[in-house]
């Protein structure tokens, strides 16, 4: 017998005897069961999954009907229903065997024994279940010995994991994800069918991926997912803009770092520093368009002019292929990549107000995770090098912060109205009204006059005249 968790016993004891009333059998599995072994807290756990053998729709009626549960959604063409208990995600689905023909995205699904469904489970860690009918409650069914693995830290396949993967390329993947996010390592007869299968990912869905791979982004050390991709062979399958970073290239003994292995170290840096999902994204992304901008000249060695510039141009483009969001992250990622070389280029020289204000300006809101993004970025082995630039950044950030709480350039906007420059010019809608307004941007960046509507108008007084003349001549 398991000692099922105190919070979700007594639940748990009404499934069970909801399941007997209706003469079926029925088990908790997944990560529910798998983090209990691992010893994590369930306490935040909110979706929790039960297999039946029967009806999953027809036990989570019953079950629907004794918590007095007011939230069923029922999804007949899969056989499943959800119930919404409290902070609960209750889903009960039956019991079934599930296979993809060779061409096909769509699994085909039948009816199945409590054995089909473990055996159709991805890896044996995810095919612990406990029985919570009243004569064998808590009793724990681990067919594949997934609590082995979870001692010995493997990732490994129930079954033949050619067969496993052939049924659901998705579970390279998910071998790949899992291996990441509890730092395990995949089995050697696992490794070895990715690799050879690792083409068969082409039938999955772009939507099916991208959800395990922003899992793989997230892992506290997201480094080790994509070295597992780049040398299954998964990596290629969908990101190869990424692949083509890798390798060094060497002229008249000059090497360039490996800029694969460096987006590597950058991601992991950024990783320590925060959660954000994009702003590691932006890390993905900020060197991807270096490969098409490598140049060599004996003088300066190797360059990648322009990376950042054709990178944010290429973001819209890979965010799209790879069924990422086209909306404000997509362009939060490439403003970042776009500018992630401008903190760096300020750091190297005497800092300006104008050019601080310039970057302020640009980024925005984004500002700080720029500046987080650009501090993973240094990634030099040379410790005196690194405390440099990280000497350089930190006088950056003041000077930000003087800039910032003196002109109050961030998310600025022209104090100069279209209709104003319209009305002082006498002039009608056109170029000209954008050309001015330009013009008082500048010199309101550039520090010639203060960050005022007052002081703008007059600038603007000042300067009508020239393109009076403009327009007369």
């Amino acid at each position: 017998m398991t000692d099922i968790p105190q919070n979700h016993k007594n639940i748990f004891s009404i499934i069970g005897e909801c399941a007997k009333s209706i003469n079926q059998k029925v088990f908790v599995v997944g990560g529910y069961v798998r983090d209990y072994y691992l010893g994590r807290e369930n306490e935040n756990i909110t979706d929790i999954d039960f297999v039946t053998v029967g009806s999953g729709i027809k036990l989570a009626q019953e079950v629907s009907r004794r918590l007095n549960a007011r939230k069923i959604s029922v999804f007949k063409q899969f056989g499943t229903a959800q119930i919404k208990y409290k902070n609960l995600d209750l889903e009960f689905v039956g019991a079934r065997k599930e296979s993809y023909r060779r061409d096909s995205r769509k699994p085909i699904v039948e009816d199945g024994t409590l054995e089909d469904d473990q055996l159709r489970r991805d890896l044996t860690i995810n095919a612990l279940s406990w029985c919570l009918n009243p004569d064998s409650f808590g009793v724990l069914h681990d067919p594949f010995g997934g609590i082995q693995d979870l001692n010995n830290q493997i990732v490994r396949t129930p079954i033949d994991p050619e067969k496993t993967f052939d049924d659901d390329p998705l579970r390279m993947m998910r071998a790949v994800r899992f291996a990441t996010q509890l730092s395990f390592n995949i089995a050697d007869e696992t490794y070895s069918a990715i690799q050879k299968m690792a083409e068969r990912l082409s039938i999955i869905s772009k939507e099916r991926i991208i959800e395990e791979l922003n899992k793989i982004v997230l892992a506290p050390k997201p480094s080790y997912g994509f070295k597992l991709l780049l040398n299954t062979g998964l990596l290629k399958q969908f990101f190869p803009e990424m692949v083509n970073l890798l390798g060094v290239d060497e002229k008249h003994g000059q090497r360039h770092k490996d800029n694969f292995w460096h987006t590597l170290e950058v991601l992991d840096n950024v990783a320590e520093e925060s959660d954000n999902l994009w702003l590691r994204w932006a890390a993905i992304m900020h060197d991807i368009a270096k490969p098409p901008t490598k140049k060599f000249k004996k003088e300066t060695g190797w360059t990648f002019h322009g990376h950042d510039a054709l990178g944010a141009k290429w973001t819209p483009k890979i965010f799209k292929r790879l069924g990422l969001p086209l909306d404000e992250r997509m362009r939060y990622v490439k403003k970042l990549v776009r500018l992630h070389l401008r903190p760096i280029a300020l750091a190297s020289d005497e800092v300006s107000d104008s050019a601080v204000r310039r970057l302020i300006y640009e980024a925005g809101d984004e500002i700080d995770d720029l500046m987080t993004l650009c501090r993973a970025d240094i990634t030099s082995k040379n410790e005196w090098k690194v405390k440099k630039f990280q000497q350089n950044f930190d006088r950056v950030e003041r000077k930000i912060q003087e800039v910032e709480e003196k002109d109050k350039i961030r998310n600025w906007k022209n104090p100069i109205s279209g209709e104003q420059v319209m009305s002082v010019l006498n002039v009608k809608p056109g170029p000209i009204v954008g050309v001015v307004k330009e013009r008082i941007k500048n010199a309101i960046l550039d520090g010639e006059i203060p960050n005022d509507a007052n002081a703008a108008y007059q600038y603007l007084l000042q300067i009508k005249d020239e393109y009076l003349q403009e327009k007369n001549a």
